[in-house]
C-alpha cells in the first residue's frame, strides 16, 4: 500500500466496494474504469488514480475484474475480517445500528448494546442483548470487541469516550454531536447526523436559487 492515501480517497473507498458487490450480484464479471465511472459519476482517470494507489491492478485493455477487484479493496477496507461492535446507548440511533442488515453483511457483528436506564437493560433488540453499562469491563474481557458505537447524549459523551479508553478501547463511530478529545492511539469516526441535513438543505437552497 502507498505511504500516504488522502482522507478523499479513504472516503471513497466504501463506493468502490459497494458498486463491485452489487455488479457481482448482477452477474458482471468485468468492468472497465470508464464504465465503472459512469456508474459512480466519477472519471475514468480518477478510477485509476485511486485503484493506484494501492498498487497496480487491472490491464489495459481488459478493464478489472469485478470480484478480484471487490476483494481487493475489501482487504484495504479491512472487511475481509470479522469486527466485533459494541454499541453503548439504546436509544433510537443504538437500537437503529443494531437492527440494520447491512453491518453483519459487511463483516460488523454487533455483539452487545450497553444502557444505564434499567427500563432497558435485559431486554433484547433484535437478538442483541442489552446489558448495564456497568458490566461493561466484565463483559469486554470474555467477549473481545474491536469498535465502538457510541450513540449517547451529547453531555455525557466525552466521558463515556474517557472511561471507555480506559478499558483499552481505541476505535469510535461516534453519533454524538460532539468533537470528542481521544488519546494519540485512538480512531474516531464522527457521524455528525444533523451537518448531513445542513449540507442537503444548503444544496436545496442554492438549486433554487439557481
Amino acid at each position: 500500500m502507498a505511504g500516504y492515501v488522502s482522507e478523499a480517497v479513504i472516503r471513497r473507498l466504501p463506493g468502490y466496494y459497494r458498486h463491485l458487490k452489487e455488479l457481482e450480484a448482477e452477474g458482471v464479471k468485468q468492468i472497465s474504469s470508464q464504465e465503472l465511472g459512469e456508474r459512480m459519476k466519477l472519471t475514468a482517470s480518477q478510477i485509476r488514480q485511486d485503484i493506484n494507489c494501492f498498487g497496480g491492478f487491472g490491464r489495459q485493455g481488459y478493464g478489472y475484474g469485478v470480484t478480484e477487484l471487490r476483494e481487493h479493496i475489501g482487504k484495504i477496507l479491512g472487511v475481509d475480517t470479522v469486527h466485533r461492535v459494541a454499541i453503548i446507548g439504546a436509544g433510537n440511533i443504538g437500537r437503529a445500528v443494531a437492527l440494520s442488515d447491512s453491518f453483519p453483511a459487511n463483516g460488523f457483528q454487533t455483539v452487545a448494546l450497553f444502557d444505564t436506564d434499567p427500563q432497558k437493560v435485559g431486554t433484547s433488540i433484535g437478538n442483541v442483548p442489552v446489558l448495564d453499562i456497568t458490566s461493561f469491563e466484565h463483559f469486554k474481557a470474555e467477549h473481545p470487541m474491536d469498535i465502538i458505537a457510541l450513540a449517547v447524549p451529547t453531555n455525557v459523551a466525552q466521558a463515556v469516550a474517557d472511561q471507555l479508553c480506559g478499558l483499552g478501547m481505541r476505535a469510535f463511530w461516534n453519533f454524538a454531536p460532539i468533537d470528542l478529545k481521544l488519546p494519540g492511539d485512538a480512531t474516531l469516526v464522527n457521524v455528525h447526523l444533523e451537518e448531513g441535513l445542513e449540507v442537503l438543505s444548503f444544496k436545496m437552497k442554492h438549486r433554487e436559487d439557481a
